[in-house]
């Protein structure tokens, strides 16, 4: 039991660098006009290490999502060959991005909720 449970530390561990190494890259080293105002919101990582799917919150549209997935996609070689020299380590998952809406989904289910509410007030007096 504590041998899952220490490997569960380190794979969080791991995740946590893999998103901070990665937000920084975002926020100033890739120097690809496709990409816009991002930071990442969450990086998974499966079981054996081999690949981590990291979300990608973007700042903008549709088209600016888009893009800027476009874009991470295209670094991934680069951002993979940092991540090795800056974690020391001797093997970096591959990276799949994906564009993370939940911020945007629980804005939107906020204000349905708000005018439910406010419907239920009106309507109940």
């Amino acid at each position: 039991m504590p041998e899952q449970r220490a490997r569960k530390y380190h794979q969080d561990r791991v995740a946590e660098t893999l998103r901070e190494e990665i937000g920084a890259m975002i926020e100033g080293e890739l120097s690809d006009p496709r990409i816009s105002f991002a930071y990442v919101s969450q990086v998974l990582l499966n079981p054996g290490g081999k690949s981590a799917q990291i979300y990608v919150a973007v700042d903008g549209g549709v088209k600016e999502e888009e893009e800027t997935l476009e874009g991470l996609m295209a670094a991934r070689g680069y951002i993979r060959h940092e991540l090795l020299e800056r974690m020391g380590v001797r093997h970096v998952p591959d990276l799949v991005f994906h564009i993370d809406r939940s911020e945007k989904m629980k804005a939107r289910i906020d204000e349905l909720l708000g005018r439910v509410r406010k419907r239920s007030k009106t309507g109940g007096d």
